[in-house]
């Protein structure tokens, strides 16, 4: 697939959108977007406002995107387990993105779901 022909999309959530692990809740927001990348799963992206960042330290990881740009990333300390790079976000988003500039992404093992309001 080309880059003109890679599609991405990002919209409002529908919902109220969680993320948890091990019980305990590290981000929650009515104002997450939903990003739909071409060959990817849904990623729900949070404010960062509405993130518990308190719990986490700015990596040295980075990675290059060609289609969001370049992603920096967090890892996290839930409770004395350390989640090494399990957070990223763009800080300065191509412009096509431009919509999740100061918002987080999470991977496994934190569970991200929407939930009702």
């Amino acid at each position: 697939m080309s880059a003109s022909e890679r599609r991405i999309l990002i919209e409002a959530c529908p919902s109220r959108a969680l993320a948890r692990f091990q019980g305990k809740t590290i981000a929650e927001s009515d104002r997450a977007l939903l990003l739909r990348e071409d060959g990817y799963p849904p990623r729900i992206y949070f404010p960062r406002s509405d993130v518990k960042m308190s719990l986490s330290e700015e990596s040295e990881h980075k990675t290059h995107c060609p289609f969001k740009g370049d992603a920096a990333y967090w890892s996290f300390n839930v409770d004395g387990d350390t989640l090494e790079n399990v957070a990223w976000g763009y800080p300065d988003p191509m412009p096509s993105v431009r919509l999740i500039a100061g918002h987080i992404s999470f991977a496994e093992p934190i569970e991200v779901k929407q939930t009702e309001a």
